[in-house]
């Protein structure tokens, strides 16, 4: 053991051990033996991970190293054998002397000692037994280690590295440590220690960091920059850590093994250094599924699906069930389709749910096929655009002998009433007959506000040429890219009848993702979601559903307001009813139908306001038929709940219009109309001030307001597990 600090520093060289070991402490670590001498036990920190850091780890490290030097020849092999015992117990033994440590922490000294041995030989092999080009050198005992280094295992230390054997090893590590993929570059600060300066900088409150955040800092140099393909590789483990599903994942592998596309090696953590095992960060690995297994679960599901197809059918049977007389004309007119002619989309439930074509649904009362009645259960369609031309028809056409959808496009088919989801087109792009030039579809309002040229320039930058996503965005993408989404197929987003009066699921398909991800005008579906994800995350948890509602833009739009105003009235009428107890505002993102201008109209009517908010400035005599149906809704209201207003004040109703942030394409309307139910939620306020709110009064939004827009889209949806 360690004699006290008063030892003479150079003794005889025939001495043994013991004051070759004094000799070495007091050299080496005088600082660390006078405390020990003085009773004083020098305190050893470590992080969350179980790594040495400050202050104190260093020191610990270096004694360690001069621990392990004199206690174990350099002609040791193999750290594992037994017969090191008896010195790793010396080893041992003397840091408890020096350093208050638990005991628990004897492995993680232990294992650091002998990386410590490695790389000391290493040290005197690179040094001394090789020249510049690599070559061996039969070198002398280098003087500076004659006090650690006998002759004789000098000697033996020399003649190992001169075996055939070594020398083929030892080249092939020196190449592939020559040539890191990704070197790191942060000298002796270890992970641990360079973790702690990070969170130490940044005042940060957290603990650790992720592997790949801290794999990425250990490979920035002096200069701060990073390499673009490092940057790569964080960038991949950002997108995998948001898309893996934890439940569903099967792969052993950490995020930043996968993105490196290495195997995981056992008793490492990759990114996190020495000292760090999936132990200690209690990471169990998955096992994986046997054949056996998987098949057990597949014959389980299918079992599960067959179950829900007989639900289904019964369902169907039950809801279409014919309670006239047999004789009657066949009476198809379904409550859930609106009446009339509507454009929809057709789908088919074999093998897969998907969408196979396009075209018009004719819900009318009495409605015949080709003089005959429709079957049970089915409404007469007429297919206009046929996505998967070889799909069976649900019911064959006896006149014309089709049997495919791609035979009966321009003409009438029969569908089954659950397979036909009605919907407006999203966005399309038309050419301008006299001057050739794209541009989006859109609102005569919003045409004159932009001129064609700009709306040209405009929409290349902002809307035809996609983008890179990000972050979220990022992770919706690759999740859609394993799905059967671009064939077709679509997901539905279940709609709780709180949000907007009644139940139902809102279908999401290729085109709505790819409005999200690559920013081009919303259809009524995306805007749906975001009212959802409103009602979610900001009216539930604030306790803002008993001041705040939401009207379906689906059932309010301009289309529906000229055609079917009765059913407009009746429905508005019915969600102010539902509330007259209390002063609420109603959220109704109008749309100018077809695809058109999205703007807000926010409806107190209670105090019977409107407040109308246009990104293009307009007011609201650009849609008279929506402000007579919306004045006629409140004067309903005011009638039901029995309030006497003077006749000369029968049409006094507020409208306000609102000074709200402006457009300055033709693209953004929807996401602007999101923003200002956003931000009036966030305020918490029954009344919109005519200049807006201060808190968020602005000119135009900007791009990063616009894309937190879409993050929260993507990330609400990704978390609502339905892709």
């Amino acid at each position: 053991m360690m004699a006290s600090n008063e030892d003479h520093p150079h003794g005889d060289e025939t001495v043994g051990g013991a004051e070759r070991e004094i000799k070495r402490g007091i050299t080496v670590m005088k600082k660390v033996i006078r405390d020990r001498d003085r009773g004083v036990l020098i305190k050893v920190h470590w992080n969350e991970g179980g790594q040495l850091i400050e202050p104190n780890g260093s020191t610990l490290t270096s004694f360690i190293g001069a621990l392990v030097r004199n206690e174990v020849p350099i002609t040791c092999d193999n750290w594992r054998n037994k017969q090191l015992n008896e010195a790793k117990d010396k080893i041992w033994s003397e840091i408890k002397r020096c350093f208050d440590i638990e005991e628990n922490r004897r492995d993680h000294c232990l294992k650091l000692a002998g990386k410590l041995l490695r790389g000391f030989k290493t040290f005197l092999s690179t040094t001394f037994l090789r020249d510049t080009e690599g070559t061996f050198v039969d070198a002398e005992l280098p003087s500076k280690y004659a006090s650690l280094i006998s002759p004789k295992e000098w000697e033996t230390f020399k003649s190992k590295r001169k075996t055939q054997e070594f020398k083929s090893v030892s080249e092939t590590n020196r190449q592939r440590a020559s040539s890191p993929a990704y070197p790191y570059r942060k000298g002796r600060v270890g992970y641990g220690r360079l973790e702690q300066s990070i969170l130490t900088k940044e005042n940060s409150s957290e603990t650790s960091l992720p592997a790949h955040v801290l794999w990425k800092e250990a490979r920035v140099g002096k200069d701060g920059k990073i390499k673009e393909d490092v940057q790569q590789i964080f960038e991949k483990c950002e997108t995998l850590s948001q898309s893996i599903v934890p439940y569903e994942d099967t792969d052993c592998r950490s995020i930043l093994s996968r993105a490196l596309d290495v195997p995981e090696y056992s008793g490492r953590v990759r990114g996190k250094g020495f000292g760090i095992t999936q132990k200690s960060l209690n990471i169990k690995k998955q096992k994986t599924p046997s054949n056996k297994e998987l098949q057990q679960t597949l014959e389980a599901l299918k079992a599960e699906v067959l179950e829900l197809r007989k639900e289904r059918e019964r369902d169907r049977a039950a809801g279409f069930k014919d309670t006239s007389d047999k004789d009657s004309i066949n009476c198809n007119f379904q409550p859930t389709i609106p009446e009339g002619i509507s454009p929809c989309h057709l789908y088919l439930a074999r093998p897969t749910y998907r969408m196979v074509g396009k075209g018009k649904v004719h819900n009318n009362l009495g409605e015949l096929l080709h003089t005959k009645p429709l079957p049970t259960g089915s409404l007469k369609v007429s297919v206009d655009i046929a996505l998967e031309k070889d799909a069976l028809l649900p019911h064959p056409d006896d006149v014309s002998d089709a049997t495919l959808l791609g035979d009966a496009i321009g003409s009438f088919v029969a569908w089954p009433t659950d397979l036909i989801i009605v919907g407006y087109e999203t966005p399309t792009k038309s050419k301008a007959k006299d001057k050739g030039i794209a541009r989006e579809i859109e609102s005569v309002a919003s045409q004159k506000e932009i001129p064609v040229a700009k709306k040209t320039e405009i929409s290349k930058r902002t809307g035809a040429k996609k983008k890179n996503p990000s972050k979220y965005r990022a992770c919706l993408h690759t999740y859609l890219e394993t799905t059967d989404i671009s064939d077709g197929c679509v997901r539905l987003i279940p709609m709780d009848g709180a949000i907007f009066g009644f139940e139902y699921a809102e279908p999401l398909g290729k085109e709505d993702f790819d409005q999200i991800l690559y920013h081009t005008q919303l259809s009524v579906g995306v805007i749906n979601t975001y009212m959802r994800y409103l009602y979610d995350k900001l009216m539930g948890p604030r306790g803002l559903e008993q001041r705040f509602s939401f009207l379906n833009p689906m059932k309010t739009n301009l289309t529906e307001m000229i055609r079917k105003p009765d059913e407009v009235r009746t429905y508005v009428v019915e969600r102010f009813m539902a509330d007259t107890d209390r002063e609420k505002l109603f959220f109704l993102p109008f749309n100018t139908g077809d695809g058109g201008h999205w703007l807000l109209v926010a409806i107190n009517p209670f105090k019977e306001i409107v407040y109308y908010l246009d990104s293009l400035h307009k007011d609201w005599t650009t849609y008279p038929a929506m402000k007579t149906i919306v004045d006629t809704i409140i004067q309903t209201v005011r009638a039901q709940r029995k309030i006497q207003v003077p006749k000369r004040k029968a049409n006094n109703i507020t409208w306000n219009r609102v000074e709200c942030p402006r457009q300055r394409n033709n693209i953004d309307c929807g996401y602007y109309t999101l923003r200002f139910m956003k931000e009036t939620l966030l305020m918490d306020r029954t009344d919109i001030p005519s200049d807006y709110f201060d808190e968020y009064r602005c000119a135009y939004y900007s791009k990063d307001q616009l894309d937190e827009i879409k993050e929260e889209l993507c990330q609400f949806i990704i978390e609502l597990q339905v892709l």
